[in-house]
């Protein structure tokens, strides 16, 4: 159906004149009842009486009349609608964020950032991190914080999202005194935090006999069975620091099993709009942007 049916249908109505209406939208008398007649056979019924003179409206057409209007004043207010919701959205900030990092880093580094970046609206999204790409991928957010291996960078980093170092912490080997020596809390395949200690140790741990007992996508699901002593858990240096002062939890295996991790701030390769811009300077400002 095409809306300007709509428009033909109600200038006729209006005068009953079918060479009158094809005048007044600018088109001849066959062409404008052939368009008259192509909505009524998409309604599946006749509008008009045309054995009267002037034509006058059938009992559906006076139903389909106030339709008509309707419908045209509704697709009237569609653009203005669209623009003010571009507008509302390219007023707010649109962040994806892991979950880890929502809790423990987000908070913080905004209220740093904020005396450098305009104040706005935020909208977040805390996902893990496959899903967050996603995200990225199908411009649904402006930007994803995530973890991502010290110097090396991560999937984002590969497939060409722009990135900025906005933090560092340590996946640190922790668990509970008396916890099973070879119990393993891992990571599911969407976690970020997994595929940096697969990557990192995966091999090496899969033939020092460490056996898999639990696994979640989860860093403070993995850390409440840490500290519960159902097995050894990576976990971030930054949201364990409370219980190792506290002695709830140690630091197990040799050194290098301690791994150096960066928190990057990835951004849409696309041009984003001026608050999002603002933002994305403000905070390579307060970083040191990737190569």
């Amino acid at each position: 159906m095409n809306f300007s049916w709509l428009e033909d249908f109600l200038a006729l109505a209006a005068s009953g004149n079918f060479s009158r209406a094809a005048e007044e939208r600018h088109m001849t008398q066959p062409a404008f009842s052939r368009r008259v007649r192509a909505l009524e056979e998409w309604l599946g019924t006749e509008l008009f009486d045309r054995s009267a003179q002037p034509a006058v409206l059938t009992p559906a057409g006076e139903w389909f009349r106030p339709q008509a209007e309707e419908l045209l004043a509704r697709v009237a207010l569609l653009p203005p609608q669209a623009r003010a919701t571009a507008q509302a959205s390219a007023a707010t900030l649109r962040l994806a964020a892991t979950h880890a990092l929502s809790f423990t880093f987000l908070p913080s580094w905004l209220q740093r950032l904020e005396p450098h970046a305009s104040g706005g609206p935020i909208r977040l999204v805390s996902d893990v991190l496959q899903r967050c790409e996603v995200l990225l991928a199908q411009h649904q957010v402006q930007f994803v914080i995530a973890h991502a291996p010290a110097g090396a960078g991560g999937e984002l980093d590969a497939a060409g999202a722009p990135s900025v170092v906005i933090g560092a912490d340590v996946l640190l080997p922790v668990h509970a005194h008396g916890a099973p020596e070879r119990a393993l809390l891992g990571f599911s395949d969407e976690s970020g935090l997994g595929r940096i200690v697969r990557q990192a140790l995966g091999a090496e741990l899969a033939g020092a006999g460490l056996r898999p007992v639990f696994t979640a996508h989860l860093a403070s699901v993995l850390k409440s069975m840490a500290l519960e002593g159902r097995g050894l858990a990576w976990l971030p240096e930054s949201m364990v620091r409370d219980e190792l002062a506290a002695a709830r939890l140690q630091v197990a295996g040799p050194r290098h099993w301690r791994i150096p991790v960066e928190i990057r701030l990835y951004r849409d390769p696309a041009p984003l709009g001026a608050y999002a811009e603002a933002f994305w300077q403000a905070a390579s400002l307060q970083g040191t942007a990737a190569p």
